[in-house]
């Protein structure tokens, strides 16, 4: 069985209830990047173990947090000494505004993953964008590269719509696919 982690940055609640929901799918173990920046102890060894990475962090001024930009820059060491080539990796995000930015976001991660010679996962979903589609469907935001989520700035995380979530879950769901065959 493919072990999976989610490593993720959340500043205010909502991109931590993303990462739990693509980790409920995914089976995978969370990874919190602290307000500093930093793994937990044991973080970097998960990681290195893990067959599948999955990156989660707020859209912020188009781009990831920078808690989680300062991880991506440690992640350096791993890179030089290639220890994440051939991983799968995906990656998930969320912000204030319905667009807000995040398919830059998502290219960030995309990128990261590339320099570190990995293989992307994408969302597999097709995107609720009928005329009797409704915000509570899965991938409302329409998104393939990743699960994108939106929470109005003055929400809780504890509102964030229920079809974003579910949109993580399965997204959590089609990693696992994809990192169960690719361990074949």
């Amino acid at each position: 069985m493919a072990h999976i982690a989610v490593v993720y940055h959340s500043g205010y609640g909502h991109t931590q209830r993303l990462a739990q929901a693509v980790a409920e799918g995914a089976g995978a173990e969370l990874i919190a990047i602290d307000p500093d920046g930093n793994l937990p102890e044991g973080g970097w060894e998960t990681l290195a173990g893990a067959s599948a990475i999955i990156f989660g962090t707020p859209t912020y001024m188009a781009g990831p947090s920078w808690q989680f930009k300062k991880f991506a820059d440690a992640s350096s060491k791993a890179w030089f000494g290639q220890a994440w080539k051939d991983k799968l990796f995906a990656g998930f995000t969320n912000s204030a505004s319905t667009n807000g930015d995040k398919q830059v976001t998502l290219d960030y991660l995309y990128h990261l993953a590339m320099q570190h010679g990995g293989l992307w996962v994408g969302n597999g979903m097709m995107p609720a964008n009928s005329k009797a589609a409704t915000r509570n469907d899965v991938n409302w935001i329409g998104s393939f590269s990743g699960a994108m989520s939106q929470s109005p700035s003055d929400a809780s995380a504890a509102e964030m719509a229920p079809g974003d979530l579910e949109t993580g879950r399965q997204f959590g769901e089609r990693v696992a696919v994809a990192a169960k065959r690719w361990a074949r």
